[in-house]
């Protein structure tokens, strides 16, 4: 008599985001500079009020406002690329997988016969630095199914094909 092994019972065992037989692709490094821009964008608006506040005023402990918030902007700063990396997606045959976040990951995946219509953005800053975002809607309004930081060709021949693989599933519907 043979007797099969007992699946891992461990919560430690089985991780739901470590797919071993999925090839990822990373979206454009050109995301990172975009929010990077963006955080510097924030630092001014953030550094210049509270600067002069501390200097106009003359309290010493209102320098540890613009203080935290230079710590605040290096963090961001150092932890941008790091989230970039983190994005990606997959193309299956039956669904598409994206994911993203460091210590709070994200698995979506989204069944090609559930895609109502796909949606590719770019607005002026992701025009400038050559990315877009391409957005699947489907019927679950929770649905956060967005790609962002992709060349606008990637884009656009993500959104033809997953166009016409939702259609082909609905039409097998």
């Amino acid at each position: 008599m043979t007797t099969t092994p007992e699946p891992a019972a461990a919560a430690g065992d089985t991780d739901p985001f470590d797919l071993h037989d999925v090839e990822w692709t990373a979206v454009s490094t050109r995301l990172a500079t975009a929010r990077l821009v963006v955080l510097g964008i924030w630092a001014v608006v953030l550094l210049v009020p509270t600067v002069l506040l501390a200097a106009l005023v003359g309290v010493p402990w209102l320098w540890a406002v613009p203080a935290l918030v230079v710590v605040l902007l290096v963090w961001g700063a150092l932890l941008v690329p790091r989230q970039v990396r983190a994005v990606g997606y997959a193309e299956r045959a039956d669904d598409l997988l994206i994911r993203r976040g460091i210590l709070l990951r994200s698995l979506v995946v989204v069944p090609y016969g559930r895609m109502q219509y796909v949606d590719v953005t770019s607005g002026p800053l992701a025009r400038r630095f050559g990315i877009a975002t391409v957005q699947l809607h489907t019927a679950a309004p929770g649905t956060d199914a967005t790609i962002p930081g992709l060349p606008p060709a990637e884009a656009a021949r993500l959104r033809d094909r997953l166009a016409s693989r939702g259609e082909a599933r609905l039409a097998g519907l």
